[in-house]
């Protein structure tokens, strides 16, 4: 039987940190959001320009995020904010997700080995 691809990905509206779980070695990824840099160039009055180009920055993280996720099989997304349980709405809703086992855990803010803890304790692999 082939071994799951296993990913937990701790994650707010600014980072998310891929853990992937993969036999005796783990690697770690970091995808950060887009910072609005050319927010001087807008008006500050305009609140719904500004919305507008803060969602289509976060619909930009979301999707190089998802398209780490297709290649897995078995995703945890875990974290303070609710940017896990946004994105694993957006997941649902797309079927190229629909064989992918995803869930959604609250995590407080954690450090690098803590979090390799928490994913590897929640995939249950002892190393």
């Amino acid at each position: 039987m082939k071994a799951k691809k296993q990913l937990g990905i701790w994650m707010d509206h600014a980072n998310a940190h891929l853990i992937e779980l993969t036999g005796e070695s783990k690697e770690n990824k970091t995808i950060l959001a887009q910072d609005g840099e050319q927010d001087e160039a807008l008006n500050p009055r305009d609140e719904t320009l500004i919305q507008n180009k803060e969602q289509n920055e976060l619909s930009s993280f979301f999707n190089r995020i998802s398209d780490v996720i297709v290649h897995y099989d078995e995703v945890l997304l875990f974290g303070p904010t609710s940017a896990k349980t946004e994105l694993a709405n957006i997941l649902k809703s797309d079927h190229h997700f629909d064989e992918i086992k995803i869930e959604v855990k609250p995590a407080d803010k954690m450090t690098e080995n803590q979090q390799q803890a928490f994913v590897k304790e929640h995939f249950n692999i002892m190393g």
